[in-house]
């Protein structure tokens, strides 16, 4: 939780009845946890283990993986992007920009072969 930045008064939690098949005993424990992170709005619900305190931990770890996978996600988008604009502006090799401009030669060769052809009468 430290190293995300991330405190415990950031969590509001609450406990739900389970629901699913368990019979009476689901029926009067609350031993689902609803976890919700009020800066991010990420919420998770856990209900795999019968004890409560199980679950509270369970649903943290779950919620702190969301968490980091939506940060990382970020910086990498970020990166991501400089880079690309880091690409875009560097200047071609002399070899690519020969290969570039002799694409554009055959294509102007190709293009100067579809002029209309003049007849006599013309």
């Amino acid at each position: 939780m430290e190293r995300l930045g991330v405190a415990e008064s950031d969590f509001r939690e609450t406990f739900v009845r389970s629901s699913g098949p368990g019979g009476q005993k689901v029926n009067k424990t609350s031993s689902c946890v609803q976890l919700v992170h009020l800066p991010t709005g990420l919420s998770v619900k856990c209900q795999r283990e019968r004890s409560q305190a199980m679950n509270r931990f369970l649903a943290r770890r779950l919620l702190l993986d969301r968490i980091e996978k939506l940060q990382k996600g970020v910086v990498e988008a970020e990166r991501d992007r400089v880079e690309k604009i880091r690409r875009q502006k560097r200047k071609r090799s002399k070899r690519a920009k020969e290969k570039m401009l002799e694409g554009k030669r055959r294509q102007s060769e190709k293009k100067g072969l579809r002029a209309r052809i003049p007849r006599d009468g013309d």
